[in-house]
């Protein structure tokens, strides 16, 4: 009883901030990932510990350390850091820190401006970054998970440099699960039972997500010492596969159908069909309805690939991808899977 008080009194304590925030590295030293980057001798690594910041542009999925890369630099630099999100602050803010920049640089202190979601940002408000970053009046780091050859505007990208950042590996994302359940600031004050096929199933499911995994962890232990199962001995919380697998049933799928992933997985479902693969070509049809895609999307390029890629080497093929197409408008999801799967097989197969 004296060992559930003193878990629940801790855990109010910690509940308003996600492990994943408490866990955020403090220094070049803790951060797992982006060798390519912050690995010794590599460009960022260098701007931070030298504090010689630039204007950047930091791009990958979430999780993956943009905005831990930001802050990092933020502990490491002398000049004032301002932190904003493009989801909330529009040009009225942005020109406000410009001109109060403008008054730091005059007394001799830099300014770092860190944007997160700069995509969300449009034109006129990325204009109005484009002659402060130029004259060096603010440096500017912007945070995106969307493609900035997109998003962004060509003159904001040419003041910046783009660094990209990859999703972490399984191993990567171990380390700091096994971090956080050592680590004061996360679950080391507590006694936690965790083995390694758990933990592993945790890894493999955040997709690169380090954020994921933290807070999967994280929830994984609040239901555990709620429930039987996670009673472990002399009062530890054992966390079992199956409260893992509670907590994480589906890995997560890398796709919105206005960025990259859209066209990624199209080429790759048209390139099944060209290199005669039926299974591929299921895969990546289910892959597509899997992440929400519009069916009608996926039947137009089946008409497409019958025409342009199979012609009259199959005249079929065409008669049967405008059944399919005719069938998702007729019957709609989910029953209009089954006739596009099976003219994605037989495209493939033509």
């Amino acid at each position: 009883m004296e060992q559930q008080r003193l878990l629940d009194a801790e855990s109010a304590e910690i509940a308003h901030e996600p492990l994943a925030s408490r866990m955020r590295p403090r220094s070049l030293e803790e951060f797992v990932g982006q060798e390519h980057l912050v690995g010794p001798n590599k460009p960022l690594r260098i701007a931070i510990e030298r504090d010689k910041p630039h204007s950047a542009i930091l791009w990958g999925p979430p999780g993956t350390g943009k905005s831990t890369l930001a802050f990092l630099l933020a502990k490491y630099t002398k000049a004032h850091f301002e932190a904003l999100s493009a989801v909330t602050v529009g040009v009225a803010e942005v020109r406000q820190v410009i001109e109060t920049a403008r008054r730091r640089l005059q007394r001799g202190q830099k300014t770092v401006l860190f944007l997160d979601e700069v995509h969300r940002f449009n034109k006129a408000q990325q204009d109005a970054l484009l002659h402060a970053v130029e004259q060096g009046i603010v440096i500017f780091i912007g945070a995106t998970t969307e493609n900035p050859f997109f998003y962004l505007t060509p003159p904001l990208l040419s003041r910046c440099r783009l660094y990209r950042l990859e999703p972490l590996t399984t191993e990567q994302i171990l380390l700091l699960l096994k971090r956080a359940l050592s680590d004061e600031r996360g679950l080391g004050k507590f006694k936690v039972e965790v083995d390694d096929e758990t933990l592993r199933f945790i890894a493999e499911r955040s997709g690169g997500d380090a954020r994921r995994a933290l807070n999967a962890l994280e929830a994984a232990f609040l239901i555990a010492r709620e429930t039987e199962e996670g009673r472990g001995e002399e009062g530890s919380v054992r966390i079992t596969l199956s409260i893992a697998q509670s907590v994480l049933s589906d890995a997560p799928l890398a796709y919105q159908r206005t960025g990259d992933d859209h066209y990624d997985v199209a080429s790759a479902f048209i390139k099944s069909i060209r290199g005669s693969d039926p299974d591929a070509a299921v895969y990546w049809l289910a892959r597509f309805l899997a992440s929400g895609e519009d069916p009608r999307f996926i039947a137009r390029r089946m008409v497409i690939a019958a025409a342009e890629d199979i012609g009259l080497a199959d005249p079929m093929a065409l008669v049967i991808a405008v059944a399919a197409a005719q069938a998702v408008e007729i019957v709609g999801m989910p029953e209009a899977q089954i006739p596009l799967a099976e003219a994605g097989i037989y495209l493939a197969a033509a």
